[in-house]
């Protein structure tokens, strides 16, 4: 339409580029974003789509669908402070105590422990409200996670997890993930696991996040299809799902003109890992892995990633894979960016 392309990397995604000229357009159903480099392009985009499908320009990008949009001399800010006290309010927790952080350390939730719920659907409606919170809220996708994964049968254990989540919300409404105005174009990414994690199926969980330059724009927390035999496994499995997710993105910002030239730095924590993604040679101990998360050592050997090793006190994908205390929850968050923007100065 128009002379646009339509991204491979995300159908909903379309561009066009003339020259100097750049036009992307971001639709959900009936909704549209519009941005670019050049106004006069974007006033003629408008004008088809007006003639066309009757559209109503609602100016600058303030909110959209319940994703909140602030702009500053630092940058830009997307949090949704709205949903959030809608999620709160319809808890009955508007006025409750707040916690400092989302999740009790080494909490161990399992589907049998405790007394089932006698009205399961508040819990399954709070828990997937909570889902949609994290679009900006990666400080409780673990604990999202965790807690939608007792959907079925929740019980009470799981339902006093989620007012947790909530009484820390309350204490911060507002807060959101910043994008600097300034700031390089370098894809970083860090990845983690947490070995044999679930208590019920062994199974570890998987965390990665992943910036360009200072701001955080990817991140999942996800359990591992299968059972690992090793924490070195077990890493190497978090390699290979961060790996997708940087090879994914690439291809999305070469459809914003933003080609990267170096290869993107993945950090690990794990040095038995690291020495498996740069070793070629098929050996004992990586022989009953499945053949696809070798593609870390494809993708090394191609030049896209190089891998680095982080302590563990640097792993900011600590977060994505275990609840933390007080001080290490704090101090990652602040790195990744998120920050309130409703809170005193």
């Amino acid at each position: 339409m128009a002379g646009f392309n339509q991204s491979k990397a995300d159908y909903s995604l379309f561009t066009m580029s003339h020259g100097s000229s750049f036009t992307a357009l971001l639709i959900y159903v009936d909704d549209i974003i519009i941005t670019g480099n050049d106004p006069a392009s974007i006033k003629s985009l408008m004008g088809v789509l007006h003639e066309k499908f009757r559209i109503k320009d609602l100016g600058d990008l303030k909110y959209f669908l319940g994703i909140e949009v602030s702009r500053s001399k630092r940058g830009i800010v997307i949090s949704q402070r709205k949903y959030t006290l809608d999620i709160l309010k319809d808890a009955g927790l508007l006025g409750a105590r707040p916690y400092d952080f989302p999740m009790e350390q080494k909490l161990k939730l399992t589907p049998t422990d405790g007394d089932l719920l006698h009205d399961p659907a508040h819990y399954r409606r709070l828990v997937g409200r909570l889902i949609y919170l994290t679009i900006t809220r990666p400080d409780i996708v673990y604990s999202v996670h965790t807690l939608s994964q007792f959907m079925h049968q929740p019980r009470k254990p799981h339902l006093e997890a989620v007012l947790r989540v909530l009484r820390y919300l309350k204490g911060s409404p507002g807060q959101g993930l910043l994008f600097p105005s300034e700031n390089n174009l370098k894809l970083t990414a860090f990845c983690d696991s947490d070995w044999a994690s679930c208590p019920t199926t062994r199974r570890s969980t998987t965390g990665y996040c992943t910036f360009l330059g200072d701001a955080l724009i990817s991140w999942k927390t996800k359990k591992q299809n299968v059972v690992s035999r090793s924490s070195a496994e077990a890493e190497y499995r978090a390699m290979a799902h961060a790996t997708c997710e940087i090879t994914w993105l690439r291809y999305l910002l070469q459809d914003f003109q933003v080609n990267i030239q170096e290869p993107a730095v993945l950090h690990c924590d794990n040095q038995a890992a690291l020495h498996i993604a740069a070793n070629p040679v098929f050996h004992e101990r990586t022989k009953h892995i499945e053949l696809d998360c070798h593609l870390v050592r494809e993708k090394i050997q191609s030049g896209m990633i190089t891998t680095a090793y982080t302590p563990s006190s640097h792993q900011l994908a600590d977060i994505f894979t275990k609840p933390l205390g007080r001080d290490s929850f704090n101090m990652i968050i602040r790195k990744l960016g998120v920050l309130n923007l409703h809170s005193p100065t």
